[in-house]
């Protein structure tokens, strides 16, 4: 007989909740391995004896035949006693020791579960909670590790017979998948009325049918999603659309839509190339693409008023296949709550929350352990833009380029918050939180850093926080006992988040154009160019500061930064926006002559919103960065234009005017020129401005790397013309592409920094 070898075999990344163990049962079944496999709380664990070649086989197998959702971080094998035993089985769950194992990110139904639960007979067919080893919830019902049914959600629903059955059997693609239910077993829908006073009342009728028929009728439906609720109507219903608008208090910022599959989305956006793959990732993302000029459907101009673009998503789960099929037409989908409020999850509180907002809630009995927003992105050249990383992609870890030496907290910033953990080389960045100026949303955050850190059992030693003192992050942060603090300033951890994404270390010469951001010397920042690496920065250039008149009103009232750049150039033309403000700007410009209440920032964020209000786009904002956004749309499309001359004053701080860029959009604009025309020729000019400062960064410090982050770069405008000139200079540019290059990323940037300098 030949000889015969034992492994002990250790298997780290996404292991739990993706059909693993089945994957290696069968796997040693086929390869005629002995032994065993199970969960624990720091992955999977093997015993595998067999011919030593058999064993080379079946380690191999292990990651290049990987079930789908699975990631493999890394394979460990050490030698054991052979012990002669036969036979390969599953053993129960090792729950002791402290939480280690990754767990899965939510993933959207697979092809063949999608085709059970549509099919017009089966024990599936209509069922909206159908999932398998490849699909299904898993993030947002997990409440600690080791992946097993008990520690989810679905510990309240027992196995009947059949998917009993079928969970034990090795054959079956449901071998051992922990959510797996029918709807003999659970969980069931049920619609009920949202009334604004009184209790709700149970509507009769098949749930899905009845909601698909109060949503063609003009109904607001509360819907609960993987992650929490949403508030639904009919995207073609001008009425609903309008009202929904109204319910929630959301003035401008554009709805997302579902369609019921991508040929759907096709007859409403133009896909890209990369689109089509971004829309039927696993993920499933809201993804931001260009409007059909001719489309079938007749989208309600209140879901997405005056904007270029739809945020369109594929359905995600049964449920949510099963009602786009019932309504017969594309629906909108946004977040169930009102402005600035966390999404609504827990049930009793949706009812208390959306009531007023909703007619009917469509609901359904499987609770939601961790509120999980939607994720957005964009293409840029093909490939995914995240704007917002949060269901589908969260908490897959993301590699330090330098792994901590201690466990790391990386608390965030204000807006677009997330936090991040992280211990050795992987770091979890949460999933999206939102602004924390809200007192909810606040609590969220709390919450939220509570829960990850009991699921993955780090306990921070090292907190790394924004300098900025009255980041509400920030005083999180202090208020933590035992923890060593270290400050890292914002535009560095931007240009910090761009490295680790990349896996880098620097030097670079990173540019981060952002709103704004603390600088170290307690100024406002906010177009900057550093020469740094994770552990420090030099700040090498910046726009040149002006005055922000009234202080955080004038991030509110873009037409503050328009006169407030005017003042400097020593004219005030009688402009509309001049006009319309001539009563309440010679107060301010005496404050800020005075130096009150106007401190000044060099923010690229700014220069936007001064240039969109010059050109009438946007006087206030009802969202962050809305003027800027809307001065992206007025250039997207526009044929290539000369962009307006700008001068970069070099000296021990190069400084860029983006003043110059103003006084050529001033003249433009008496001069009658276009508005689209000006938006791209301010674009291309400001493109041109950063190249040119680039070199001249690369000059004096050698460096041919840049590094390009910070929410002005959501812009793909001006992403795609800075990329193409840099490169054009023979610089490599890094971008983001799975991490945001906003805020939600900087909580990265700061635990890769704080890993760096805890050495």
């Amino acid at each position: 007989m030949a000889a015969r070898t034992r492994l002990a075999v250790r298997v780290a990344g996404i292991v739990q909740g993706v059909g693993f163990r089945p994957f290696v049962y069968m796997l040693a079944r086929r390869l005629g391995v002995d032994g065993h496999v199970g969960n624990d709380t720091r992955g999977v664990f093997i015993e595998a004896e067999a011919a030593p070649g058999t064993l080379d086989t079946f380690l191999a197998a292990l990651e290049g035949e990987r079930p789908p959702l699975a990631v493999i971080d890394s394979v460990a094998a050490s030698p054991l006693a052979p012990t002669g035993a036969r036979g390969f089985r599953i053993v129960g769950s090792d729950g002791t020791g402290a939480p280690a194992a990754q767990v899965s990110p939510d993933a959207a139904t697979c092809a063949a579960c999608l085709d059970e639960t549509m099919a017009a007979t089966g024990r599936r067919a209509g069922y909206a909670f159908t999932n398998c080893t490849h699909c299904g919830p898993r993030f947002t019902i997990v409440a600690s590790v080791p992946y097993d049914r008990a520690n989810t959600t679905m510990r309240g629903f027992a196995l009947c017979p059949t998917c009993a059955t079928e969970y034990a059997d090795r054959a079956d693609r449901r071998f051992h998948a922990q959510p797996v239910c029918c709807p003999g077993c659970g969980p069931r829908l049920r619609l009920h009325t949202l009334p604004g006073s009184g209790e709700p009342e149970p509507l009769s009728g098949d749930p899905i049918a009845t909601a698909a028929r109060l949503l063609r009728e003009g109904a607001i439906v509360a819907v609960k999603g993987l992650g929490g609720y949403h508030l639904a109507v009919d995207a073609t219903h001008p009425d609903a659309a309008a009202r929904l608008r109204g319910a929630k208090h959301r003035e401008d910022r554009p709805f997302a839509l579902m369609a019921a599959g991508l040929t759907e989305a096709a007859e409403l956006v133009e896909l890209e190339p990369g689109a089509a793959e971004l829309l039927t990732h696993p993920a499933r993302p809201i993804v931001l693409l260009p409007r059909r000029r001719r489309s079938p459907h007749r989208i309600a101009e209140a879901v997405a008023p005056g904007c270029p673009e739809y945020g369109v998503m594929l359905p995600y789960t049964p449920l949510h296949h099963l009602l786009l099929r019932a309504v017969a037409r594309p629906i909108v989908l946004t977040s169930g709550n009102t402005s600035d409020e966390p999404i609504a999850y827990r049930d009793d509180d949706a009812v208390n929350r959306l009531a007023g907002l909703a007619d009917a809630m469509l609901a359904h009995d499987r609770p939601i352990h961790t509120r999980t927003d939607d994720s957005v992105a964009r293409v840029v050249r093909g490939r995914p833009l995240l704007l917002r990383r949060s269901r589908g992609y969260v908490p897959r870890p993301l590699t330090l380029p330098v792994a901590a030496r201690r466990p790391i907290l990386a608390c965030g910033a204000t807006l677009k918050n997330t936090f991040c953990l992280a211990a050795g080389a992987q770091a979890v960045l949460s999933h999206h939180i939102g602004d924390l100026e809200n007192a909810a949303v606040y609590r969220s955050y709390t919450e939220g850093v509570a829960h990850l850190r009991r699921l993955l059992g780090i306990s921070p030693e090292l907190v790394a926080h924004d300098l900025h003192p009255q980041y509400l992050s920030t005083g999180y942060a202090y208020g933590l006992d035992e923890v060593e603090l270290i400050g890292v300033q914002h535009h560095h951890a931007h240009i910090a988040s761009c490295l680790a994404e990349h896996g880098e270390h620097g030097p670079v010469l990173g540019v981060a154009f952002d709103g704004l951001g603390y600088g170290d010397d307690g100024t406002l920042w906010g177009g900057e160019f550093l020469v740094a690496d994770l552990r420090s920065y030099t700040r090498a250039g910046r726009l040149a500061p002006v005055p922000l008149p009234g202080g955080a009103a004038a991030v509110r009232q873009p037409w503050r930064m328009a006169l407030s750049y005017l003042d400097g150039l020593g004219e005030l033309p009688e402009l509309p926006v001049v006009t319309r403000h001539a009563d309440r700007w010679p107060p301010l410009r005496s404050a800020a002559r005075q130096g009150l209440s106007s401190p000044p920032t060099s923010s690229a964020g700014r220069l936007f919103d001064a240039v969109a209000a010059l050109l009438d786009l946007r006087d206030e904002v009802s969202y962050e960065g809305q003027a800027a956004i809307e001065l992206e749309r007025a250039a997207a499309g526009q044929a290539p234009q000369p962009g307006y001359p700008a001068r970069v004053e070099e000296g021990p701080l190069l400084t860029l005017h983006g003043a110059d860029l103003v006084r050529a959009v001033l003249a433009d604009r008496l001069d009658g020129v276009p508005v689209p025309v000006i938006a791209a020729r301010f674009h291309t000019g400001l493109a041109d401005l950063i190249a040119a400062a680039c070199v001249l960064v690369r000059e004096r410090h050698g460096l041919d790397t840049a590094a390009l982050s910070g929410g002005v770069f959501q812009n793909v405008v001006l992403l795609t013309m800075v990329v193409d000139r840099l490169s054009a200079a023979g610089f490599r540019v890094l971008t983001h592409s799975l991490v945001p290059p906003n805020d939600g990323g900087i909580s990265l940037g700061q635990a890769a920094v704080a890993a760096a300098l805890d050495r």
